[in-house]
């Protein structure tokens, strides 16, 4: 049984060399392009500007019966990834916690994610992220334990290589494993893929680098803090991710 804030020891060495195929998930150039919107901007410095908590609903805005039915009941906390577009790489994320029967919206980002956008077939390479609603069980990274409340591995083995552009080097210092074609409750660089190495993986919440990743979603490292000390195992989180007209269906 995991317990919050559960520590692993840093992943064997052995494990380093397929650690470059689960990296294959994320990072990746896209046009550079920043972003406005209404829920969280970004300004011209890279700073981002959250809106304050609001009033809470029944349903999580924006998502319709498909994806809304597959949200566990016991879930209690939502990340939601509202992609821009189809085939765009700008989203923007919303955390939401339910009290009592309703969702109250408590924090939001403008985010990034796939350099080429979204898919309801998500396979190795094609530089999507994948449509639907997986289970955060894991977190992990370069840097030392922020204080998360997900069972969090500190390994050297997360850091990006050396040899892609020096804009990339930090994006593992913090990431939260998306339950996406993964064994939940191991490292989020572990490389099991239950699905077949076709269907990809290796997809995490991971910190931004100003522009598209290969299939993950990425943050600014405030926002990846808060959500590393605020996720929290009792209370089942989930992501539910997507383009804007995926998401309503």
């Amino acid at each position: 049984m995991r317990t919050c804030g559960a520590r692993r020891t840093a992943i064997a060495p052995a494990v380093l060399g397929c650690l470059l195929a689960a990296l294959a998930g994320c990072g990746g150039a896209a046009d550079g392009r920043t972003r406005a919107d209404g829920m969280g901007t970004r300004g011209a410095a890279g700073t981002v500007r959250t809106s304050p908590a609001t009033a809470g609903t029944t349903r999580i805005p924006g998502v319709g019966d498909r994806l809304h039915g597959r949200i566990p009941a016991g879930s209690r906390q939502v990340v939601a990834v509202y992609g821009e577009g189809k085939d765009s790489a700008e989203s923007t994320v919303v955390l939401y916690t339910k009290d009592g029967s309703s969702w109250h919206r408590t924090r939001n980002w403008a985010a990034h994610n796939g350099t080429k956008g979204w898919t309801t077939h998500h396979h190795e390479g094609d530089k999507r992220s994948p449509v639907g609603v997986f289970t955060l069980s894991d977190a992990g990274g370069v840097l030392p334990d922020p204080g998360s409340r997900l069972p969090y591995t500190r390994s050297a083995a997360f850091a990006a290589p050396r040899w892609w552009d020096k804009a990339y080097w930090h994006d593992f210092d913090y990431v939260i494993a998306i339950d996406y074609n993964r064994v939940e409750g191991t490292p989020p660089n572990d490389p099991a893929r239950p699905d077949g190495s076709a269907a990809g993986g290796g997809i995490w919440l991971h910190l931004d680098h100003g522009s598209g990743t290969s299939a993950c979603v990425s943050l600014p490292k405030p926002a990846m803090e808060y959500l590393l000390r605020t996720l929290d195992p009792d209370l089942n989180p989930v992501v539910v991710m997507g383009d804007k007209a995926h998401l309503k269906a």
